[in-house]
């Protein structure tokens, strides 16, 4: 069975320029990266807890995650400018491809209730961005070590001009967006 990236590079690509009319593979929209992000607000009172974030994002995205710290102070929220708030990783090239891949094939499939991912998430500029509300759909994620069920915001970062472009590339992928 090929993978996504030999999926995307044999017949993605050429699906794109048929259906566009792109008349060089550079005006192909491709994908940059996807970012994997989660807000810890609780590591206000508990530091520790970054601990076993960075451990299941790890474990999720096979590479080391790195702690977020805030930009700016906010008195309502008791935090302060350096603070750490949450745990960040940037997945790129071949790990990207392998991500991609296992969330549209096993993790997608395992949320509650899925009926596709909403089609209105993209920014303008042809990056899509979504959430996960519980990180145990991942199969990578030991359910003995988490102590509090939380969520994640998954960026996907592509090349693409406009939305429509990025949504035909992610379709052409797979992704299962949302039938409206």
């Amino acid at each position: 069975m090929p993978t996504l990236y030999e999926i995307y590079k044999n017949s993605v690509i050429d699906t794109l320029k048929k259906e566009k009319g792109y008349t060089n593979i550079h005006q192909v929209p491709k994908l940059t990266k996807i970012v994997l992000n989660v807000g810890a607000g609780e590591a206000i009172q508990n530091v520790k807890c970054l601990d076993v974030i960075q451990e299941y994002i790890g474990a999720i995205a096979g590479q080391k995650p790195i702690v977020r710290k805030a930009k700016k102070s906010i008195a309502g929220f008791k935090l302060r400018e350096g603070m750490p708030i949450g745990v960040k990783v940037t997945l790129r090239r071949q790990r990207m491809f392998d991500f991609l891949e296992r969330l549209i094939n096993t993790t997608l499939p395992r949320v509650r209730d899925f009926k596709g991912v909403p089609t209105n998430a993209f920014d303008g500029a042809g990056n899509y961005t979504f959430g996960i509300k519980e990180q145990l759909v991942f199969p990578e994620v030991n359910y003995e070590k988490i102590d509090q069920v939380r969520g994640m915001n998954i960026t996907i970062v592509t090349t693409a001009n406009t939305d429509d472009e990025a949504r035909l590339l992610l379709s052409s992928m797979g992704f299962p967006f949302r039938k409206s």
